[in-house]
């Protein structure tokens, strides 16, 4: 292509934080640029935001619903090439339908949607559109998750027999919804749907899990509990898993532990070994095998597979992570749009991104996790 792809936003406006990084990470390769938006849910601070987004006037947008209006009355030559949702839960259906019934390209924040209902709205509008459809669970994106993923699915482990993923956080240790813009509505289920920690970090767990052992869930027994009074959802959430080929595992995620920031790991037990992953120093993965030594591999090295060597950015040595896992998502979904505007079929490599169906098993899982941790039966077939 002789151009950059441009996209539209909606939501990230001023105060947001997701909706800065999402922007960051999509222009880090240089080949992608904002040019349209609809930043908030009121137009007045919709238009300042786009203001100060440097947004040309005739397409800084009011709502969401203007910006398609507006897009699609545009030169074909001169539409979005793509948009980019990172509104509160609420807001991801209703844009994410409209714009794929009119055949444009999708990424958003996760979780998808608010109900399973609404995730087989977007599947059906995907799969009849034919657009491009990625959501934007980071953490799929660093190298050594990918490199994780290599090793489960090539047989380094063995057979998986345990899966134990983690995200302890700290921040919602004391009632902050009255005075924190983030906690506010990650605390409301008008905004946020049926579940607190669950939805909001919960399903980063589910997902990575997912992504590198391929596993299929069978069922799952949950205990949800809410620890800040008058909270209105769960900030402390353990769910047991049981998986088709006989593997079990332990999904834990707590909005108030202590000290704790963003510690999301993963350990995967399999027969011949295991390995262990942390976010918070993600630029390494260990490989522990029982004849010998914990391995510590490094990110940017050749000896990784080709997936990881494709999402490492800078030289060995030089740290990189969030920013950067960000931009591998963007990365691989702007790819695959080229790809498909040049008139030739995506590689595997560039498809390496969480796509509508992985958005709508996150969801299922919300939900069946809700309906054991609230309900009589807790083993819920999946």
């Amino acid at each position: 292509m002789n151009r950059k792809l441009q996209y539209g936003q909606i939501g990230g406006g001023q105060g947001s934080f997701i909706g800065a990084v999402h922007r960051r990470a999509a222009g880090m390769d240089g080949k992608t640029e904002l040019v349209a938006g609809a930043f908030s849910s009121t137009p007045e601070k919709a238009m300042a935001s786009g203001r100060e987004l440097l947004i040309a006037d005739e397409r800084n947008y009011g709502s969401w619903q203007a910006m398609l209006e507006g897009e699609k009355n545009r030169p074909k030559s001169d539409q979005i090439d793509f948009v980019n949702i990172v509104t509160p839960n609420h807001m991801h259906f209703a844009p994410a339908l409209a714009f794929l019934q009119a055949g444009l390209n999708v990424i958003m924040d996760k979780p998808m949607v608010l109900s399973s209902e609404q995730a087989q709205s977007l599947i059906a509008a995907v799969e009849t559109s034919g657009a491009v459809f990625a959501l934007t669970h980071n953490y799929t994106g660093y190298p050594m998750v990918k490199e994780a993923r290599h090793w489960v699915r090539s047989g380094k482990l063995g057979e998986i027999n345990k899966v134990v993923v983690e995200y302890p956080q700290g921040w919602l240790l004391t009632r902050m919804e009255d005075e924190n813009k983030q906690a506010a509505w990650r605390t409301d289920p008008k905004r946020a749907g049926i579940a607190g920690a669950m939805g909001d970090i919960g399903s980063h767990c589910e997902n990575l899990v997912s992504y590198i052992t391929g596993l299929e869930l069978e069922s799952i027994c949950a205990d949800l509990h809410t620890f800040v009074p008058n909270r209105q959802l769960d900030d402390d959430v353990t769910v047991l898993l049981r998986f088709t080929n006989g593997a079990r595992g332990l999904l834990w995620c707590s909005q108030i532990a202590a000290a704790e920031e963003n510690d999301l790991n993963i350990r995967v037990y399999g027969s011949k070994g295991s390995l262990e992953w942390h976010q918070e120093t993600p630029n390494t993965l260990q490989f522990k095998d029982p004849a010998g030594p914990v391995q510590i591999y490094k990110r940017g090295n050749g000896y990784l597979s080709a997936a990881a060597q494709r999402a490492a950015q800078l030289p060995p040595g030089h740290p990189e992570a969030f920013y950067e896992a960000f931009a591998n998502i963007f990365m691989n979904f702007t790819d695959t749009i080229r790809a498909r505007l040049a008139g030739r079929e995506p590689s595997e490599l560039e498809l390496d991104f969480p796509t509508v169906y992985d958005g709508a098993q996150g969801v299922k899982f919300i939900e069946k996790v809700v309906a054991s941790g609230h309900g009589d039966e807790k083993w819920l077939a999946w």
